[in-house]
């Protein structure tokens, strides 16, 4: 895919990794309408076209691509990070972390089909897809659900519509967390390298512009997959 003159839809576009990949999207000339929950004004400093949605809610979800517009790319960024165990698993915290890690791309995905037979979507998951971490159970569950998805839907959309992942190592400490002690709290690297934000872009701007990859994970992590879950 040229990027130079497409439009696309970055979930959280307005901070953190989403911020990043919003403006590799832009410097590569792509047109880029940013969705968001509560960063109106990152949201509307970064882009002319700046929506807000709350993808917890499946009524926002079916709105969100109408109110994009027409789009090329669909960047499913935007998630939900709870630090559950099984005990504190509750069928309303499940269901509210699978909403927005899973079920919302799910819905853009398949709405975003329903007004395009070309383009590309690219996925973010997370390294814990090749671990087992019962700290964050709904979390790691719904990340691994949208693996699957990802490969499923790059067969269901071929040849037309392309699907694609990256997954990313420990990046930024959570919002609010100084960061103190974080490469600690990270684990093991086999690079001694902790990717940036603007590492994981690169990797998803790869996968926009190869016309040749569909239902592949690039993960963006130091090599920190390889461990499993001896991190």
């Amino acid at each position: 895919m040229i990027l130079e003159g497409k439009r696309a839809l970055v979930t959280g576009g307005a901070v953190r990794i989403g911020k990043a990949i919003t403006q590799a999207l832009q410097a590569a000339g792509v047109e880029v309408v940013v969705h968001y929950r509560h960063s109106r004004g990152e949201a509307e400093a970064l882009s002319d076209y700046a929506v807000c949605a709350d993808l917890s809610s499946p009524d926002d979800c079916a709105d969100l691509i109408r109110m994009a517009g027409s789009i090329d790319i669909l960047i499913n960024n935007a998630s939900l990070f709870t630090k559950d165990r099984l005990a504190g698993s509750t069928p309303e915290r499940v269901r509210r972390e699978f909403q927005v890690n899973l079920f919302a791309p799910l819905e853009l995905t398949r709405r975003f089909a329903d007004q395009t037979n070309r383009g590309a979507v690219v996925n973010l998951l997370d390294r814990r897809i090749r671990a087992n971490d019962p700290s964050c159970l709904p979390y790691a569950i719904s990340k691994k659900g949208l693996e699957e998805l990802t490969k499923l839907t790059a067969l269901e959309l071929a040849p037309g519509i392309r699907v694609n992942a990256v997954a990313p190592g420990p990046i930024l400490p959570p919002p609010g967390d100084s960061g103190d002690g974080f490469a600690e709290m990270a684990g093991k690297v086999p690079l001694n390298l902790f990717p940036t934000p603007e590492n994981i872009a690169e990797a998803a701007l790869f996968l926009l512009q190869a016309d040749y990859c569909t239902g592949q994970v690039i993960f963006v992590d130091g090599g920190q997959h390889l461990l499993g879950n001896g991190v």
